[in-house]
């Protein structure tokens, strides 16, 4: 089936942004995704995830090197002398928590820059449709995984770019357990998925990353747990 309007899928490899890459394969012709590597912990397993998505779309997968960043923050994603919060999975529903938790791993303007860049990229490209992987769990946290960030973005885009780029992510409104089940009816591959922000041979299942996805897993698609490789 051929779609008219072309689009590119910031990839991260994980449950939000595979879900919405294979999403977008029905709706939009998909003519790259895109990987960024900024240092973290878990770039390499992020980019081996994506590379794996993309080749089941026939997709072209881009990775963007960006270590500038890695220069300019003390993250924990980023500085393995700081610590990767571990919660619990009872504190994944407390804010105190949950925002100490995105405190330790934010990256300053980290999803501004990933999507500038793939706004640039996409008006090369002649493809108006930048899409994205948020969700509304994380997005009461992270002010960057925000409907409000994603409007404000497509407002500034309407002038940085001449072909009005635009962000759009069918699971922006959807808290992680609906994300699993429109992955299963997509026929998400879970065994190729990595969500964790550490980078080991196993999704260390500590981290509030790995909690969610545990937790929606157990809750929408039990049968899909046992595919998830997890150390804890």
């Amino acid at each position: 089936m051929k779609f008219s309007k072309k689009a590119i899928v910031v990839l991260s490899g994980g449950l939000d942004s595979s879900v919405n890459f294979l999403w977008a394969l029905t709706r939009y012709q998909v003519v790259r995704t895109l990987t960024f590597d900024y240092g973290q912990r878990a770039a390499l397993k992020e980019m081996e995830a994506a590379a794996a998505f993309s080749k089941i779309g026939g997709i072209k997968h881009e990775i963007i090197p960006l270590p500038y960043l890695s220069q300019w923050t003390q993250t924990s994603l980023i500085n393995k002398g700081e610590l990767i919060p571990k919660l619990t999975t009872k504190e994944l529903d407390n804010k105190r928590k949950t925002k100490k938790s995105a405190r330790s791993v934010w990256v300053p303007n980290r999803n501004g820059i990933f999507l500038n860049i793939s706004a640039a990229l996409a008006e090369s490209l002649q493809a108006p449709i930048l899409v994205v992987g948020f969700n509304a769990e994380e997005g009461a946290t992270f002010p960057d995984n925000s409907i409000k960030f994603v409007k404000a973005i497509n407002d500034s885009f309407f002038y940085s770019t001449l072909n009005h780029a635009k962000v759009i992510c069918k699971t922006i409104f959807m808290r992680k357990t609906e994300i699993v089940k429109l992955g299963v009816k997509l026929e998400l591959p879970f065994k190729l998925l990595w969500s964790c922000y550490s980078g080991g041979k196993k999704m260390c299942g500590l981290c509030e990353s790995c909690l969610r996805l545990k937790r929606a897993v157990q809750i929408s698609a039990p049968s899909k747990l046992e595919i998830l490789t997890f150390a804890n």
